[in-house]
């Protein structure tokens, strides 16, 4: 056998050999559910996304939430805020644009609703995904947290408020109601 016919199955050994190294070095698809047994499971969503497009989501579920955004066709890239439904790669608060599996941990003080955008990166003419939101109860959450004191600071300023705008209307009344009645008394007089 001669050098050059023996090369051949050599290199296809390799190759072979290599095939487990390189598959786990770049994720397999049951990546994608190796996620800790304490996380719930909460949605599924799939789609399909043009090039240069959006696709938009709305969080309303409160805690710490982990998306997890795959993208089984082209790629799809993930952005996030908690100031506008429709972000982008201009507006965003978190993001994750990779050539591969994509996550994004929404922690639990996001104001809510959270706005989730899934881009079509325009390298595809078409990129089609699957989400799946998990929410993360492992974080303990801290009944002593700013969030807790903040809301009850603010159900007494608007306790305070209320009665300010209250008294504020009573005086606009009397100042409207004295100034009737000087006009009356000109006219009488």
């Amino acid at each position: 056998m001669t050098p050059a016919q023996c090369c051949p199955p050599v290199a296809l050994l390799l190759l072979v050999a290599s095939l487990p190294l390189s598959h786990s070095f770049l994720g397999s698809p049951d990546d994608h559910d190796a996620v800790p047994e304490e996380w719930l499971l909460l949605h599924v969503v799939q789609g399909q996304i043009g090039a240069g497009n959006y696709s938009y989501l709305r969080l309303n579920h409160d805690g710490r939430i982990v998306l997890h955004l795959r993208s089984l066709r082209g790629d799809a890239d993930l952005y996030v805020s908690d100031r506008t439904l429709r972000p982008s790669f201009d507006t965003y608060k978190l993001q994750s644009a990779t050539c591969g599996q994509d996550v994004v941990v929404v922690p639990g003080d996001f104001a809510r609703p959270v706005g989730i955008g899934i881009y079509g990166h325009p390298s595809y003419l078409e990129s089609e995904f699957e989400m799946r939101v998990f929410l993360d109860d492992t974080v303990p959450r801290d009944p002593f947290e700013d969030g807790a004191l903040e809301n009850e600071q603010s159900q007494k300023k608007s306790h305070l408020t209320s009665a300010d705008d209250f008294q504020e209307e009573e005086s606009i009344f009397w100042t409207i109601l004295i100034g009737l009645l000087k006009i009356i008394v000109e006219i009488l007089v």
